[in-house]
C-alpha cells in the first residue's frame, strides 16, 4: 500500500477540528491507514478528570480495530506546534509494528516522518510475554 502523507495529514488536521479540549485547549487530531486502504481519524478527548483523557492517537487506533482493521500501515499526528506522541500512544501503535511510519504535524501540514521504533526504541511488547 503506498502510503500519501498529505492526504493523511490532511485528515488529521480535519479530525482534530473535531476535539474536545475545555480544559488544555490542546486540540489534536489523528488519521491512520490500513492495508486495506481505509482511513480512520481520531480526536482527543479530554475530561476534568485528567487521567481519563484519551489521546487521538489512541481513539484512531481503537477506532480502526473496533472496525476489524489491525494492519496499520501509517500514522499521522496533527497538533499546533507539531508534537510527539505520548507514551502511551507509542506503546499502543507499537503493538502492531516497530517499522509503521508515523508523520508528526502542525496545523499548516508541515511535517516530519519518524517510525515507532525511533519513538520508542526497546518497546515492550508480545515477544516478552510466555505463550
Amino acid at each position: 500500500m503506498d502510503v500519501q502523507p498529505r492526504e493523511l495529514v490532511e485528515q488529521a488536521i480535519k479530525a482534530r477540528e473535531r476535539a474536545y479540549a475545555p480544559y488544555s485547549n490542546f486540540k489534536v487530531g489523528a488519521a491512520l491507514l490500513t492495508a486495506s486502504g481505509k482511513f480512520f481519524t481520531g480526536c482527543n478527548v479530554e475530561n476534568a478528570s485528567y487521567g481519563l483523557t484519551v489521546c487521538a492517537e489512541r481513539v484512531a487506533i481503537f477506532n480502526a480495530v473496533s472496525e476489524g482493521e489491525k494492519e496499520i500501515q501509517a500514522l499521522a499526528a496533527v497538533s499546533e506546534p507539531g508534537a510527539s506522541m505520548c507514551g502511551a500512544c507509542r506503546q499502543v501503535l507499537s503493538e502492531f509494528g516497530e517499522e509503521i511510519p508515523v508523520y508528526l504535524a502542525d496545523v499548516t501540514g508541515k511535517y516530519r516522518m519518524v517510525s515507532i521504533k525511533d519513538l520508542l526504541p526497546g518497546a515492550f511488547g508480545g515477544k516478552f510475554l510466555p505463550g
